[in-house]
Formats: structure tokens, C-alpha cells, sequence
């Protein structure tokens, strides 16, 4: 009896206490990010600079995060490749490239291996996330590895051990949402698109937004055949006119099936494997290999006041420098003492890497014309063929007559009386590169007589935007 009350008076109490000590990461830290991604290692390396400061990452997965992972490095990749195959099945002829023993289009006697390219994509993934590794221990940046969640006292706690820190940063991202509907589990996500062994025969890709558009030109340009499902008029309905009509007409002509005002209402599977899609209306399409859902991005938010937050789970413009941009300023106001260290989400450049590509920066003309008033906007436009299609003359083979060339079109939204720039759109080939240099234009207060007195690149896409009308004159109101 005297051992076991020596126990529990004693032994009981010290073991509770180690027991409680070993719950918690003994190491207090000033800055612990939860979220290895784009804005998550900007901000943690950028308040790591910072003498004196301690800082963790947390993550469960690899780092990254949605760009480097399942999203803007893979998704580039895809594009470069599905832009290659479209070349070789319809370019390279008409410069002088053809096979040698046919004298037909290269890409006739081409075997295009996905999984080669899949197991090579995957492969540079895998280094950038070593690259990742190695720049966050370069930078003093402690990685733990695991979930992270927030127990009832409002600390952070990573698979069971409380982390002790000043300031935490969210910055999980976004994840996409097939909705719940009946035959949800027969689709793949845009993350599960990453994940395919092979490359469909025929897909539906079911949204309207820019990855929807992409992984559709991707699969199709590849030669999937493919579809797009959309729930009201068209695709990309938040942007330009110019760029989203020339797009779904582009679309279309390359072999894109666009299936706008079909609210998907249930996905069925067939004996054979494939899928069909029921829509409100009662129609069905059928014979799907894969279906794809690009259509929502759901956020994980909290309510906790004193939680900092950066990238996609905000809210704000989900693109990778908008994430970096906001986490390192917010470390210099945490760290470095800069107090109004902040991102302006005005005039953000942005690009689609659809078949033929997109450039965007600023208002669009409607907003343009909402915002200023129609008296005060005047409107600059050109569509031309790109001299690239100079040398290609390509025959429709059901009429014998010849197919129209791919259109590049560009657009200036000027407002007021020193018609300043507030939108800047173009669709084409190398749009998503010309648009980087004139963002900064934008970003400045560049004017249209600013564009005019630049003096014009020749031959090339680019000048077209300096020489839109003839000198300080006005386009269309």
C-alpha cells in the first residue's frame, strides 16, 4: 500500500507532467506558416531574413504547393507539349519539314507516348521539390513535417504537438470541388488530371473558367477528343469580349466541342466503362473515357482574428506572384519594420495558357465603360493573321477549300481625356509573353500617346499594340 500510494502521489504527477512536456515542440517560434506553397515559402524565407527571427514551415505534402505540384509548372509543361504536337501534325509542312518517305506531316508517322511525357513531367516535379527543400534549410527555415490544426485554446497543434509560436500564417491554398451530384465519383478533378496513366479517347471537360479552357486545348491539341461543358452562354465570361469570342471560335475550329447552357445533373456509367453525362434538361452525351471537373475552387477560411492569412485561402486573385508578392510583404511589416508593405491588386497582369493563348491586364471594356462612363472610353482594336501563318495554306479536306488562318486580335481600353490605359487584352500566339513588358506599362499609367511615341518592334506581334491608330487620334468611342 505504501509503494502504490508513493506512486501516485509522486510518479503519477512527474510522468503527467513529461508526458504534457512531450506534446509540445519545446522550440517557441516567432513566424509558423502552415502551407508549403508559392506564398507560404515567400513569406516564411523573406521573415527568415530578418536577423534573429525564428521560423517553421508546416506541411504534410509536397512542397510546393498547387503551381510547382498539380497546377502552373505541370499545366506549362502540358501546354508546351500540346502546342509541339499541334505543329508537327499541321505546321511543319508548309516550312519545309516533312517525312521523308511520304512527304507528308511529320506527325503522321509519330507516336506520341503520354506516359514518357507524364514519368518526365513528374521527374522535374520531383527535383523542384528538392530545390524547395534545399532553399528553405538555406534560409533558416525549419520544416515540420505534418497536418496542422488549431486546438480549443487556439494554438496550433501538428499531429498532436502544440507548436509554440508569436504569429501564424495560413497559407493551405485552394483545392477544386467536383459538386455533389449523383456520379461524382466516376470524375476527376483538375488535380486529377495530373494523375492520368494514359491519354483519353474522348473527354468531358465540365467548366467555363481558365483551367477548363487549358486542360481542354491541352487534351484536344494531343488528340483527345474533347468537349466543354458550359452552365450558361461561353467560357471565360468574366473577361474581354475580343478575347473570349476569337477563343471559342479558335476552339471550335480546331475540333473543341462547346456544349454551352449544359447544367450537368448526374454522371452514369456504362457496361463498357464509359461515362455520360445527364444534364438538367434530360439530354445525354456519352462514351467518355474521362470526365473532368474545372468548374469550382472551394477556400479553407478562419475566423480566428489573430491568424494572418496569404494566396489562395484569402480569397484575393489566385496566381502564384500574388501569393509570393503578399507573403513577403507581409513578413516586412511583421519583421522588417515596413508598416505600409502591401499588395496592390490593381491592374494585375494575368495569362490563359489556352490554344491560342491569353493576355489580360486591367478592366475589361465593359467594366471600363461601367466605371468611367461611355462618353469618356475610346476603344482601340486590331485582328491580323500572325506572320508565323504566312507560309501555311491548309486545305479543308470535306470542302476543298481553304481554312482560315488563326486570327491574333488586341484591344486598348483608354478612358478620359489623356486616354489612359485601364485594359490591355490579346489572344494569339506568344500573347501570354508579349503581355509582361506592356503590364508594366499599364501598371505606370501608360497612355495611348505613351504607346504611340514607342517606337515599333518590326516584324513582330508586339508592335501592333504601338501602332493600333494613327498618332494621338482617337478609335472608336
Amino acid at each position: 500500500m505504501m509503494l502504490r500510494a508513493k506512486l501516485t502521489s509522486e510518479v503519477v504527477p512527474r510522468l503527467t507532467r513529461a508526458l504534457s512536456a512531450s506534446r509540445v515542440l519545446q522550440t517557441e517560434y516567432d513566424y509558423l506558416v502552415i502551407g508549403a506553397g508559392s506564398g507560404g515559402m515567400a513569406s516564411a524565407r523573406r521573415a527568415a531574413s530578418y536577423p534573429g527571427t525564428r521560423v517553421a514551415v508546416v506541411e504534410h505534402a509536397r512542397l510546393g504547393g498547387t503551381c510547382v505540384n498539380v497546377g502552373c509548372v505541370p499545366k506549362k509543361l502540358m501546354f508546351i507539349a500540346a502546342d509541339m504536337s499541334y505543329k508537327l501534325h499541321h505546321d511543319f509542312l508548309h516550312y519545309g519539314f516533312e517525312d521523308e518517305a511520304t512527304g507528308d506531316h511529320l506527325g503522321k508517322r509519330t507516336h506520341f507516348d503520354w506516359p514518357k511525357l507524364k514519368a518526365r513531367r513528374d521527374a522535374y516535379i520531383l527535383r523542384l521539390n528538392g530545390i524547395y527543400e534545399r532553399n528553405l534549410a538555406n534560409s533558416k527555415v525549419e520544416l515540420i513535417r505534418g497536418s496542422a490544426k488549431f486546438n480549443e485554446k487556439g494554438n496550433v497543434e501538428v499531429d498532436g504537438k502544440e507548436v509554440l509560436t508569436k504569429n501564424v500564417l495560413i497559407a493551405v491554398g485552394g483545392k477544386p470541388l467536383i459538386p455533389d451530384i449523383p456520379g461524382k465519383e466516376l470524375c476527376i478533378d483538375s488535380d486529377g488530371f495530373f494523375e492520368l496513366e494514359t491519354l483519353p479517347k474522348k473527354v468531358a471537360v465540365v467548366g467555363a473558367g481558365y483551367i477548363a479552357v487549358e486542360l481542354a486545348g491541352v487534351l484536344n491539341a494531343l488528340g483527345s477528343d474533347t468537349s466543354i461543358f458550359c452552365r450558361k452562354e461561353g467560357v471565360l465570361r468574366t473577361f474581354d469580349d475580343i478575347v473570349r469570342t476569337t477563343l471559342e471560335d479558335a476552339m471550335a475550329k480546331d475540333g473543341v466541342h462547346l456544349r454551352p447552357h449544359s447544367n450537368v445533373a448526374r454522371v452514369e456509367q456504362a457496361a463498357d466503362g464509359t461515362k455520360t453525362l445527364v444534364l438538367a434538361d434530360g439530354s445525354k452525351y456519352s462514351g467518355y473515357d474521362v470526365v473532368i471537373f474545372a468548374a469550382v475552387n472551394e477556400f479553407q477560411e478562419t475566423s480566428n482574428s489573430k491568424v494572418l492569412a496569404v494566396g489562395d485561402v484569402c480569397g484575393t486573385p489566385a496566381l502564384t506572384p500574388v501569393a509570393i508578392a503578399a507573403g513577403r510583404r507581409l513578413s516586412d511589416r511583421l519583421f522588417g519594420g515596413m508598416n505600409d508593405a502591401k499588395v496592390s491588386y490593381k491592374n494585375i497582369p494575368t495569362v490563359v495558357f489556352s490554344h491560342p493563348p491569353i493576355g489580360t491586364i486591367g478592366l475589361t471594356e465593359e467594366q471600363a465603360r461601367r466605371k468611367y462612363g461611355n462618353d469618356t472610353i475610346k476603344v482601340y482594336t486590331s485582328r491580323f493573321v500572325n506572320m508565323y501563318y504566312g507560309l501555311i495554306n491548309e486545305v479543308d479536306e470535306s470542302t476543298g477549300e481553304p481554312k482560315d488562318k488563326p486570327k491574333t486580335a488586341m484591344k486598348l481600353v483608354c478612358a478620359g481625356k489623356e486616354e489612359k490605359v485601364v485594359g490591355l487584352h490579346m489572344i494569339g500566339m506568344a500573347a501570354d509573353e508579349i503581355l509582361q513588358g506592356f503590364g508594366v506599362a499599364v501598371k505606370m499609367g501608360a497612355t495611348k500617346a505613351d504607346f504611340d511615341n514607342c517606337i515599333a518592334i518590326h516584324p513582330t506581334a508586339g508592335e501592333e499594340l504601338v501602332t493600333l491608330a494613327p498618332w494621338g487620334l482617337s478609335g472608336r468611342g
